[in-house]
């Protein structure tokens, strides 16, 4: 299921099944992300901009961005990174097509994030299950 919220320039999407509430959008624009609240996301709380880099950051893809203009990438070169999170997963930002065991192809515009706890019921996905198992790495 996906779910679309618009300020009338920027329509954002989110696909609740990969949220890994991680809470990034919520710290980043409080006023916009209110997870008590309904709608709990409310865009048109600010900027095209904040919305944008807000958006780009979410590192389950479960936020993406539907405009009538080209978008920015979260990485300004096509090359990806890899950052490895303390207790939690693998990040990788950018964007990149994962092959899963079975041959399916992912495409990950914005980043994917990995799980290394082992406990993802999603994998090779991370769904912030490393939070209540205690993982430690």
């Amino acid at each position: 299921m996906i779910k679309k919220y618009t300020n009338g320039n920027v329509t954002i999407l989110w696909k609740p099944d990969l949220c890994i509430h991680s809470a990034n959008c919520v710290r980043s624009l409080p006023g916009v992300f209110k997870p008590q609240e309904r709608p709990w996301l409310q865009p048109e709380n600010a900027s095209e901009e904040e919305l944008i880099k807000a958006v780009l950051a979410c590192p389950s893809g479960a936020l993406s961005l539907e405009t009538s203009e080209p978008t920015p990438s979260a990485e300004s070169s096509s090359a990806s990174r890899v950052k490895i999170l303390a207790n939690g997963p693998v990040r990788v930002t950018g964007p990149c097509e994962v092959t899963l065991a079975d041959g399916t192809v992912v495409v990950k515009p914005n980043g994917v994030s990995f799980c290394r706890c082992g406990g993802t019921s999603n994998p090779p996905f991370c769904d912030g299950t490393h939070k209540s198992n205690g993982y430690q790495g």
